[in-house]
């Protein structure tokens, strides 16, 4: 018997039939003899529907109102399933993150999770219940709900297993695993039957939206093993997030992440001395703009520098603006951008143990007449900077080129 925690998507509970649906899943593992607590998102479009509610009142909605708000979608949710699973003749338990007892800091909409009261749980649990959480939420020490942001889920769901030392946390999706690269773009995209936190945590901040990157990291810090799986396929084993040193020897390259959502912004001909760079993005940080990759070339007459950095295309209007207002104080020639790029990258922890595998990426793009704009590398990934118009064609060649349709 195994203890086991589920967590179930939007989608996968976007109507009454795939609730039902679900309980028939939870149901199976219940007759395995396993214990199972359950976490839900709200049903598909809900959460929204209720933002668009509070936009539709206050135009810069009160953010703890907005978190009391927002957390009544995953409260439906948690009563559906378990009256799915008392009238399957299961006995069945809904808790709130408040009544579980999920404390979080009072960061309202993006909270952090503090530490889980598990104790009621257990007793259920024990009882022969099914504990059905509601995910993205939890409450502050003055009793205030919280919610957890974007995907926060997920989160609740690896933080219970952890609280609970569960078995295995197995996060139901729309799809059925985590694949080389996005089968949209490369139909011979492969599902993975194993990776590692660490390539997980690479795919996930580089553009791969299988899973919630918090969980991930959470689920890597507490020794989670975590289980990818489609709730809209019977059968199948997923893809198994685990440990370098559980899995047989790696692949060199696990798979292709992309990120569209990339812009950069280069500023030229500043002075070549000690706090440029603070004096460059010291106001891009104040004004809460994340920068990802950067890039600092001395100028040919060894005085003045130029200076590329990367941001989110959301945030390339606001800093472009801010860089351009300071030109003058900084000292630069010319202040420019561009928010038609994108960003690729191999990620590997084989890697580590074979070279030329960045001279065989940049060789393969070349060969495709891509121009790489920007280099950045760790122990198992490297990324580029290309335009956006070669995105797909890059991502189709560099597949094939380290093999990724074949099985390790």
């Amino acid at each position: 018997m195994a203890l086991i925690v589920q967590k179930y998507g939007g989608t996968s509970v976007g109507t009454t039939e795939r609730i039902k649906n679900v309980a028939q899943r939870v149901a199976r593992f219940k007759a395995q003899g396993h214990q199972v607590v359950v976490v839900v998102s709200a049903m598909s479009g809900e959460t929204n529907r209720l933002i668009g509610l509070a936009k539709g009142i206050q135009s810069n909605p009160d953010p703890r109102e907005m978190d009391v708000l927002v957390a009544t979608g995953e409260q439906v949710t948690i009563a559906l399933l378990s009256m799915a699973l008392m009238e399957m003749g299961l006995k069945a338990k809904s808790y709130t993150g408040a009544q579980v007892r999920i404390l979080t800091d009072n960061a309202f909409t993006k909270a952090r999770i503090l530490s889980i009261d598990e104790e009621n749980l257990r007793r259920d649990l024990n009882a022969g219940y099914v504990a059905v959480v509601a995910g993205f939420q939890g409450v502050d020490e003055r009793g205030n709900i919280t919610t957890l942001g974007r995907g926060g889920s997920d989160t609740t769901g690896v933080a219970l297993a952890a609280a609970l030392k569960a078995d295995e946390c197995q996060i139901y999706t729309d799809v059925d695993g985590v694949y080389t690269t996005d089968p949209r773009i490369v139909p011979e995209a492969r599902k993975l039957k194993t990776i590692t936190f660490e390539e997980m945590l690479e795919m996930a901040s580089l553009g791969s939206k299988v899973l919630q990157i918090r969980s991930v990291e959470f689920a890597g810090k507490y020794k989670v093993k975590l289980r990818v799986l489609s709730s809209f396929e019977e059968e199948g084993e997923g893809t198994l997030i685990t440990f370098e040193e559980d899995a047989m020897e790696q692949p060199i390259i696990s798979g292709i992440a992309f990120n569209r959502d990339e812009a950069k912004v280069t500023v030229l001909g500043v002075p070549d001395r000690p706090g440029i760079a603070y004096a460059i993005l010291g106001p891009v940080a104040e004004a809460n703009i994340d920068v990802d990759m950067i890039i600092q070339n001395v100028g040919a007459d060894g005085t003045t520098t130029d200076f590329t950095f990367t941001v989110h295309r959301n945030e390339f209007a606001k800093a472009l603006g801010i860089l351009k207002a300071a030109q003058g104080s900084i000292g630069a020639r010319e202040v420019k951008g561009d928010d038609k790029i994108t960003k690729v990258s191999l990620v590997g922890v084989g890697m580590r143990s074979h070279s030329g595998i960045a001279s065989s990426m940049f060789k393969t793009l070349a060969a495709e007449g891509i121009n790489i704009q920007m280099i950045s590398t760790s122990e198992i990934k490297i990324s580029v900077v290309i335009d956006e118009k070669y995105l797909e064609l890059a991502v189709r060649v560099l597949h094939k080129a380290f093999n990724l349709e074949h099985a390790a």
